[in-house]
């Protein structure tokens, strides 16, 4: 009980006192030693845990401690171990039997699952156990190396145990005739997995809707076989005229037998599946009917008429349209909309076909959707509103087609800023209808303000318009005091107040957006690409935490699915199980994460709180070690989560989604390898071997260097690679991908400052192995450096001057490079400082002294400059600024107000923090000895 409620002191001394009594009672040790674990004491717990262990015990209370505890400490293989000796002791134990396999299953081990499955089976023959281990020999399968290994041994043995149950007659459960198919599936039996699917084991298959259909479906599409797609398709169709994915199929399948000029035989049945069509005429009337039966229906159905369209787009592409009399696609999505355009999926359904309308009509379209809306003006507005929920939605969906048909591009800044303010007007009006909308619910009108936010980012973005960047702000945190709930305006928050340079909304923005799971991936980087290089550090930190317990979580609970799926014979599911926790392990964000926090943890705590040495021990960094997977990196990252309704040319495209994994990963490559360089160096210690000692050279300082020097020749590389990249200068959409900060890497010189460094490093290591005779040429070249790495450094600084906000005829200019500027300044002049405390062992040399001053005095002069600008962010009134040329109305001036607030404040936090840290390291560079 105590341990349950957390109370692990109390726990420990219960366990003591039962202990004094009964030294030998087992379970109580184990009980001890989770308390142990949970306060920390991990050692003690692991030795109190062995003793148990060792003892082999066979008591059920024992075990399960034992368990909890192994598993706490994420040491899964233990749990074999103790089983494994349970069994041996229990050999008839079903309940150890089951707990050894899936203690198995816990590290992946398929072989000896499969065994343990089959012992099992001897026991109980329960036909559970059999397909366990017939399961496992798949997960063999899946996880072999070799392809043919698991084609001619693993999966040919999976089919013979089943097919040995099929001639027995003893197949119970639709589990079992589920993972008989997919085991022909990957054999390539197509047809064989189509007859158990039709056959008599076939009517096992009812647990999800329609499953033996899909089921032939795919079988039949792996054979070619139209003429049974068709019919089968057509079949369903006729069922439920409402099921996409069927018309999907029945087109696809429809074409094909014109292409191949079908014709059905003269005798017997046209197909398996009963009568295929395999004419356009047929398709034509097909359709027809599907619709005039729809008339007829209780509920309006979307899919007849979509799939009508889609028809029409499909003849169009093979240019034989006009034959058929199908109607004008634009009369037929003004009927549509007639119909459907109160649901807000009619915006969605009918953005697929607007291509099939030609741009001159555009405008007529749209005009002619307007005009069957029912608006009313009123006195009060110029403008007609609508009377009731249906017709704003109505009325939505057309503002969001005439975005997305590029008519809001077209405007002049003054066009577009007046759609705007009646956008607004439509918002502020909407709100009447929501009134008595939940907390939790969306208002009906947001996407108004939401397009107008829209119509401001291009003039910010394309038009350089300072003032609309303001009002976007203002306009989407006056939407979320309306919507609370609106992920839409919190996703667009948090880009807009990144890009401004303004972190600290952003935190608080991200955890109300309450990411669960597998969002951690996939929208994390918003939060990450951000956090530490606008100066944030300790929100940095933990917004990596965030991501990296969800990895490695991951691995756990993954685990816990696929023994949850082998209890209840959900054997389909395990391979995607497997794959996804794959994917996450080769997750892009995952190592970019894992990468970015050791860097900020060396840069945090190195040589301030702990010594480079310490820091990079308990990180269990190595130079020599790379554990990311670079030839299996996946982009998780969801680039298309915020809304827009931008036309295809200005939308994100392919090309641009690889392009940003190729620059992700370019950036990538250049902190890995700056990690494992700074790991290096404590490595070269100055405790330097007489020259005849063969240690040394093979695993000594020696080949230290070497590793260091072959980093650096991959860091030259990618440096290269990036700058190449960068010389294609690629704009991303407005919304699409947010660029990585090499650019800014390369620009402000951070990149050849830091790269200087570590060759620095080469040549005094070469100065220190010599000795200082004939060292003249090396100290020289040391001299030199140490010159042109403070005219680089002092540079570097000369880009982080400037004022962050500053006041133009009455607008807000901010300049939000320079925090990152300062940041890449902290971050140089740390790894200056742990390779110039590698400099200060070897024998003096004169340079060193001056060099160590000048760089005391130029972090002073940073500092300086970090506090005049807290200065003037303190003094900085911006309340009292008139926001001229606004179309504000008074009740939306308190959210600017409180907007550039939050900016104001943010950028103060960045300053504090920056400067913190700097004194920090200057205190630590006052410290370098001679």
């Amino acid at each position: 009980d105590y341990l349950d409620n957390g109370n692990n002191k109390m726990a420990i001394q219960q366990a003591d006192k039962l202990l004094k009594k009964h030294k030998d009672l087992h379970c109580a040790k184990v009980l001890k030693a989770i308390g142990l674990q949970r306060t920390g004491k991990q050692d003690e717990a692991y030795a109190l845990a062995q003793e148990v262990a060792a003892l082999e015990p066979t008591d059920d209370n024992s075990l399960q401690a034992l368990t909890i505890l192994y598993r706490e400490m994420h040491r899964p293989e233990l749990v074999t171990k103790l089983y494994e000796a349970a069994v041996k002791k229990v050999p008839n134990s079903e309940e150890y039997h089951s707990h050894l396999f899936m203690a198995y299953a816990r590290v992946g081990e398929y072989k000896k699952m499969q065994q343990a499955g089959m012992a099992l089976y001897k026991i109980v023959p329960k036909n559970p156990y059999y397909f366990w281990s017939v399961m496992s020999l798949i997960m063999q399968s899946i996880s072999a190396q070799d392809e043919n290994l698991s084609k001619t041994m693993f999966l040919p043995l999976a089919e013979r145990m089943v097919e040995k149950m099929v001639k027995e007659d003893k197949i119970e459960a639709e589990a079992e005739v589920e993972l008989y198919y997919m085991i022909l599936e990957r054999l390539e039996k197509y047809q064989e997995a189509l007859d158990v699917v039709r056959g008599k084991l076939g009517e096992k298959l009812t647990s999800e809707l329609q499953s033996r259909e899909n089921k032939c479906m795919a079988m039949y599409k792996k054979l070619c076989r139209w003429p049974e797609c068709n019919a089968l398709s057509r079949r369903l169709l006729l069922k439920n005229s409402d099921d996409w994915q069927f018309y999907i199929t029945y087109f696809d399948s429809l074409f094909q037998l014109i292409d191949e000029s079908w014709t059905p035989p003269l005798e017997e049945e046209h197909s398996l599946e009963g009568e295929v069509h395999y004419s356009i005429e047929q398709a034509v009337k097909f359709i027809e009917e599907r619709i005039t039966e729809e008339s007829k229906s209780t509920r309006p159905l979307r899919g007849p008429y979509l799939a009508k369209l889609e028809l029409i787009r499909r003849l169009r592409c093979r240019g034989c349209n006009d034959e058929y009399k199908l109607g004008d696609p634009e009369e037929l999505m003004f009927q549509y909309f007639k119909k459907f355009g109160d649901k807000p999926c009619c915006f969605t359904d009918l953005k697929v076909f607007v291509d099939l309308l030609p741009s001159s009509q555009y405008t007529k379209f749209v005009s002619q959707l307007l005009e069957v809306i029912p608006l009313s003006s009123t006195t009060e507005s110029e403008i007609a509103l609508p009377t009731d929920i249906k017709a704003l939605q109505q009325h939505l969906c057309v503002v969001q087609l005439s975005r997305l048909l590029g008519i809001y591009h077209a405007m002049d800044k003054k066009q577009k800023l007046t759609v705007v303010r009646e956008l607004m007007l439509r918002y502020h009006h909407g709100l009447e209808f929501g009134k008595t909308c939940l907390k939790t619910e969306l208002q009906f009108s947001d996407y108004y303000c939401l397009l107008a936010v829209h119509l401001l980012l291009d003039l910010w973005l394309e038009e350089g318009e300072e003032m609309a960047v303001w009002q976007c702000l203002t306009l989407l945190e006056e939407g979320l005091s309306h919507s609370p709930s609106n992920a839409q305006f919190k996703l667009l928050l948090i880009r807009i107040y990144c890009r401004l340079g303004a972190f600290e909304p952003v935190a608080e923005l991200y955890s109300s957006l309450d990411a669960k799971h597998i969002q951690h991936d996939t929208i994390g980087y918003l939060l990450t690409r951000y956090a530490e290089s606008l100066g944030h550090y300790a929100a940095a930190s933990q917004s990596c935490n965030f991501a990296l317990r969800f990895f490695h979580s991951n691995q756990k609970d993954t685990s816990e699915y696929i023994i949850q799926a082998y209890k209840y014979g959900a054997f389909e599911k395990i391979p995607e199980f497997i794959a996804f926790r794959n994917r996450l392990n080769s997750s892009l964000h995952f190592a970019q994460v894992r990468t970015e926090r050791m860097l900020l943890d060396l840069l945090l705590e190195a040589n301030i709180s702990s010594s480079l040495e310490e820091s990079i021990k308990s990180m269990s960094l190595s130079p020599e070690e790379d554990d990311i997977p670079w030839k299996d990196l996946r982009d998780n990252r969801d680039l298309t989560v915020l809304f827009n309704w931008d036309p295809k040319d200005r939308d994100i495209s392919e090309e641009h989604r690889k392009l940003s994994l190729e620059e992700e990963t370019l950036w990538l490559r250049i902190r890995s390898l700056t990690l494992r360089l700074v790991s290096g160096l404590p490595t070269l210690s100055h405790s330097i071997q007489p020259k005849n000692s063969e240690k040394t050279a093979e695993n000594g300082v020696s080949s230290k260097i070497d590793t260091i020097r072959s980093l650096l020749q991959q860091l030259e590389a990618a440096v290269d690679s990036g700058k190449k990249f960068l010389e294609q200068k690629i704009q991303y959409p407005v919304l699409g991908p947010p660029p990585t900060r090499m650019a800014g890497f390369f620009s402000n010189g951070s990149c050849q400052c830091q790269t200087s460094l570590f060759y620095l490093v080469s040549d005094i290591y070469e100065l220190d192995t010599n000795g200082l005779e004939d060292s003249a040429e090396v100290q020289e070249r040391i001299g030199n450096s140490f010159k042109s790495l403070l005219e680089r450094l002092t540079d570097l600084f000369n880009k982080c001057k400037g004022d962050l906000i500053e006041v133009r005829d009455g607008t807000l200019k901010t300049q939000p490079n320079l925090l990152e500027n300062l940041v890449f300044f902290v971050e140089t002049i740390s790894i200056t400082q742990w390779v110039s405390s590698y400099c200060d062992g070897p024998p003096v040399f004169t340079h060193f002294l001056d060099y160590v001053t000048e760089l005391q005095t130029l972090t002073s002069n940073v500092i300086d400059h970090i506090k005049g600008l807290e200065i003037i962010l303190t003094a900085l009134k911006l309340e009292e600024l008139s926001l001229k040329d606004t179309l504000l109305l008074q009740e939306e001036k308190k959210f600017t107000k409180s907007v550039q607030g939050k900016v104001q404040s943010s950028y103060q936090h960045s300053v504090q923090e920056i400067g913190e840290l700097l004194k920090k390291r200057l205190d630590t560079i006052k410290k370098l000895k001679i």
